[in-house]
């Protein structure tokens, strides 16, 4: 077998999702949940706070892709959304701050649906006797829900959600993360992702086989140099390329 070891990233490749946190409703929308637990916000103060938060918690970090769904993958969101708690004197708990979390999410969501083909694919490679890994840039807050919700968390072996563990693609030492547990070499693996940079160029630097898929969100760039390069969507070539003997 080729390829016994699959490694996906996840919105853009596997999950299309359009959030948007400008509008101006969302953020009335937020501050009215905010009061309801004590936490009296105008919403243009809250959306100011949340920003202000956010940027001391990024404080340090490096920021390759402002226009990508990755939500702060470095940081832990709900410290945020705790914090905003704390600073309006309410006695909050991580408990709420996750459920903040996931109502934020909620509420900023325009649409979320599974690429065709994915579910297919993904069933394909373990009935096919591979190993597929998620190696996500993201907020577990946001995307266990969402992974759920979408009916795929079974269909992986392992999960990473750089939110857990304070860096994110293309640093070595995410990618680094599922090879070392799980004995993986990387000239058995291959990596699927619609980021140059993220996916391919962090994968490619460990020794790992890409496949690249320009998707309707993947960063405006130049196709980067990939074993595989999809001039757009289309899962059933993914499919066709992991199984190959």
């Amino acid at each position: 077998m080729r390829y016994p070891n699959c490694i996906f990233d996840l919105y853009g490749t596997l999950v299309d999702i359009h959030t948007d946190e400008s509008r101006p409703e969302f953020w009335k929308e937020m501050a009215d949940w905010y009061r309801s637990f004590g936490a009296d916000y105008p919403p243009e103060q809250l959306h100011q706070a949340y920003l202000q938060a956010v940027a001391q918690r990024e404080q340090g970090t490096r920021i390759l892709r402002k226009d990508a769904h990755e939500a702060h993958p470095e940081i832990q969101l709900e410290q945020v959304f705790l914090q905003l708690f704390l600073d309006k004197g309410v006695s909050a708990d991580l408990a709420l701050a996750i459920r903040t979390g996931e109502r934020f999410r909620e509420a900023s969501i325009d649409y979320i649906r599974l690429y065709d083909g994915a579910v297919e694919l993904l069933k394909v490679l373990r009935a096919n006797g591979q190993k597929v890994y998620l190696l996500s840039n993201a907020q577990r807050i946001f995307t266990s829900c969402e992974l759920r919700m979408l009916g795929i968390e079974p269909l992986f072996d392992a999960i990473y959600l750089s939110s857990d563990y304070g860096c994110k693609k293309p640093d070595r030492r995410f990618f680094e993360l599922p090879l070392k547990e799980h004995g993986i070499s990387p000239d058995s693996a291959i990596m699927v992702g619609n980021d140059g940079v993220c996916d391919i160029q962090g994968a490619r630097e460990l020794g790992l086989a890409t496949v690249y898929i320009r998707s309707n969100i993947s960063p405006q760039e130049p196709l980067p140099q990939a074993d595989y390069v999809l001039q757009s969507m289309d899962l059933d070539r993914v499919r066709q390329i992991l199984t190959q003997n």
